[in-house]
């Protein structure tokens, strides 16, 4: 299995790292991709990578760190991607959820990374929450230059197939393996297998039944389960071929 979105340098993380690494090892997870998404975290993804050999790091930056110095952030953030190895750019996008004072400001800085992947043929990683219509409007905009993933995909049915069309992938976390959680179940079951992936995004979001503790890559398993559960095909075949789409759209080794 490949851990398609994991923040394993964040600091729940520094009493047991080497432990949870070896977890997820021994739970199936041959690669992660540990994803940055701030000048700080950018940096950390990059250390850890160089450390452990089945780490591919990305760089970007969230929609909440967006502020009216967006676009000397962003220079900031080129300068970093362009002087180290990373695999994607994101985690970026919108997030209305918590603030919009910069808003304006959230859709520039996720225009500039948009253009910027495209530019360096890499595939985003796009973080959404609260600005489905924003998020999709921005995206679609590219007339499908635009490659990369929608990181735990908490829209409906209907726009993951739009952003399918567009050729994104749908990543799905520990939200599908919640009881009552009726879209990402839906989302689950009719998303084609060839775009689709999943993820932790450790340390939030844990999967039943580990939901409500900190998340980690080894309980990837439950969403590949839960995933196979709804489809109706075998766990390996959920681990196969999303395994391969993760190669594919990373750009990464073969297992």
């Amino acid at each position: 299995m490949i851990d398609t979105h994991c923040h394993l340098f964040d600091e729940e993380f520094d009493n047991d790292r080497e432990e949870c690494i070896k977890r997820a090892i021994d739970s199936g997870v041959s690669k992660m991709i540990i994803v940055g998404f701030s000048h700080d975290t950018n940096k950390k993804a990059q250390e850890l990578a160089l450390k452990y050999p089945f780490f591919y790091p990305s760089a970007g930056l969230h929609p909440s760190e967006a502020t009216l110095d967006y676009l000397k952030d962003f220079e900031f953030f080129k300068a970093f991607a362009e002087t180290n190895k990373i695999y994607a750019i994101g985690e970026c996008g919108l997030d209305y959820h918590w603030d919009i004072t910069y808003k304006e400001e959230q859709k520039k800085l996720f225009r500039l990374q948009c253009e910027y992947a495209i530019k360096r043929d890499l595939p985003i990683i796009v973080h959404s929450r609260d600005a489905a219509k924003d998020t999709y409007d921005i995206i679609a905009s590219y007339n499908g230059k635009l490659k990369g993933v929608m990181h735990c995909y908490s829209g409906s049915k209907e726009m993951a197939l739009d952003y399918v069309k567009l050729g994104m992938y749908i990543s799905l976390g520990g939200p599908v393996t919640f009881k009552n959680a009726k879209e990402p179940k839906e989302v689950a079951k009719a998303v084609p297998l060839d775009h689709l992936l999943i993820e932790t995004d450790c340390p939030y979001l844990a999967p039943t039944p580990m939901r409500g503790k900190r998340n980690e890559s080894s309980y990837v398993s439950y969403v590949r389960d839960e995933i196979a559960s709804l489809r109706g095909i075998s766990k390996e075949e959920v681990e196969n071929i999303t395994t391969a789409n993760a190669v594919r759209l990373f750009k990464i080794s073969e297992i």
